[in-house]
């Protein structure tokens, strides 16, 4: 995706969204030009030790230790 199209103080990485399953969908369904994104499944991983959130967009998501959010890859 080009930079060009993105304001300049509109871009927000997904590690500086709160560490909550409201702001990570609010975030995603911006970040999908609006379409909304549900949770499908939460459960916990013994294999990433953690909480992980699989949605609608086809991704895992899971807070890291520090709290901030980032894409599992199985």
């Amino acid at each position: 995706m080009s930079s060009a199209f993105i304001r300049e103080g509109e871009y927000q990485p997904l590690g500086d969204v709160a560490p909550n399953t409201d702001a990570l969908r609010f975030y995603l369904r911006r970040e999908n030009g609006g379409v909304p994104v549900r949770e499908l499944k939460a459960y916990y991983s013994d294999k990433h030790q953690r909480e992980v959130y699989e949605m609608s967009d086809g991704l895992t998501y899971a807070l890291n230790d520090e709290g901030r959010w980032y894409v599992v890859w199985e």
